[in-house]
């Protein structure tokens, strides 16, 4: 459908900058700045899905038309497009403070000395980028007058986006108020069990997929409609779904607890902490 040819600007966008940022960054062994690079990757590939017809008449057509003022974009696609925008900027910048703050980020110790895979780890975040982002970028590339009008489910989604991104913004904080007060030896603790992290071991990444749910939940509203083929939705929850796997299964949660139990294994407190409290959702199972 022609719906699906339009995304085609934003999934280009998204490997462009990727590609662009390898070149820099491989050559150079730097991954101080991989997640400050993904940070940008959803903004500018958001930005391309609202405003490409805009940019492509412009500067390819000739035509001397204004870009569009942001007010004529049709609700539903400003806030999916607020709410990762706030979540990228947030994330991106507070994970970047951190790698470059520690002199980089343990990941991609090795990784980084092989130009070949660390190329690919750029290339796999603007899948990333995508992928994730999938139900903005579908909203954002149908014109604004086919949006159906915000209901109680586009607020219900607003308010998990929100509370989950407070979870997360919570999570984080109360983990750098924690690392601070041991730096200034106000307590001898080996690891954090205060506030959030007393009902889950990860609960930062609890809110990540809290945020996505919201998003694709806030967008449903305008991918089922019939603009878009039966299924649709059902392939945009891609977005809530990788982002778990991702975080459960990949990348965050198994090499925590690995590290976790290198670090502190044989702590009778450590085991009384996996025993007692979920790994990941609260009211979960610790294994």
């Amino acid at each position: 459908m022609a719906v699906f040819s339009r995304l085609i600007p934003a999934a280009t966008s998204a490997y462009l900058l990727q590609t662009l940022l390898a070149l820099i960054f491989v050559p150079q062994q730097n991954e101080k700045y991989y997640d400050l690079g993904g940070a940008a990757g959803f903004l500018s590939t958001a930005f391309i899905s609202l405003y490409y017809p805009a940019l492509k008449s412009k500067f390819f057509d000739r035509n001397p038309t204004p870009l569009p003022s942001i007010l004529s974009f049709a609700p539903r696609q400003l806030l999916v497009s607020a709410a990762l925008g706030i979540w990228s900027i947030r994330l991106g910048t507070f994970l970047a403070e951190r790698a470059i703050k520690a002199g980089g980020d343990s990941r991609f110790d090795e990784i980084k000395k092989n130009p070949r895979k660390f190329t690919y780890f750029w290339l796999a975040q603007a899948t990333w980028v995508f992928l994730v982002g999938l139900p903005v970028y579908m909203v954002n590339v149908l014109p604004p007058l086919l949006h159906p009008a915000l209901g109680l489910r586009d607020y219900a989604a607003v308010g998990l986006f929100a509370g989950s991104f407070f979870f997360e913004v919570v999570a984080d904080r109360q983990k750098g108020a924690w690392r601070r007060a041991k730096n200034a030896k106000q307590h001898d603790e080996r690891f954090i069990t205060r506030g959030l992290w007393s009902i889950s071991r990860h609960p930062n990444y609890v809110g990540e997929v809290g945020i996505w749910t919201g998003i694709w939940a806030l967008a449903a509203g305008s991918i089922r409609t019939s603009h878009y083929p039966i299924g649709t939705l059902a392939l945009t929850a891609a977005s809530p779904l990788f982002t778990y796997f991702l975080l459960r299964k990949v990348s965050g949660v198994p090499p925590l607890e690995r590290a976790g139990d290198k670090k502190f294994g044989g702590d009778l407190k450590w085991e009384e902490y996996k025993r007692t409290v979920p790994i990941f959702w609260p009211w979960g199972s610790t294994n």
